[in-house]
């Protein structure tokens, strides 16, 4: 498999999960910290909280380009939503995992095509690509 890459974002970390990360163009500029659940202060933004919204947006994104792909499928509500839900913990073996559950709303869109829809845009979003086989990603069509 090849990629034809379009375009870069490039984001630098310094202090780990205990200090800062900024885009080179300084539109993402955070304080990093812990959450208080892996015995951090909560008071900053951690990188499953960034991967979350990156998700949500990104398969949100790939349902609606979906829908342009194969005319078969029910158009994406203007008011449609992705929530994003990482977990981390400790995995059996060493190190830690995370796991993601994608919740999607399409209000006015018939349950089943909602989740053909979701199905859709699996095949497109690249962070599912990236996470298939690697961590455990559910979905829900609420």
């Amino acid at each position: 498999m090849s990629i034809d890459i379009k375009y870069t974002a490039s984001a630098t970390a310094t202090g780990g999960r205990e200090g800062h990360s900024r885009t080179e163009g300084g539109e993402i500029d955070v304080k990093l910290a812990p959450p208080k659940a892996l015995g951090g202060s909560g008071d900053g933004v951690n990188p499953e909280m960034l991967f979350a919204t990156g998700y949500a947006a990104c398969y949100l994104g790939a349902m609606k380009y979906a829908t342009t792909q194969d005319k078969a499928l029910a158009k994406v509500p203007d008011d449609a939503t992705v929530t994003a839900k990482v977990g981390i913990g400790p995995r059996s073996d060493k190190g830690f995992g995370l796991k993601v559950e994608l919740v999607v709303n399409m209000p006015g869109v018939d349950r089943a095509e909602a989740e053909k829809i979701a199905e859709a845009g699996h095949g497109i979003c690249p962070y599912s690509h990236a996470t298939k086989g690697n961590i455990e990603v559910v979905t829900t069509v609420a």
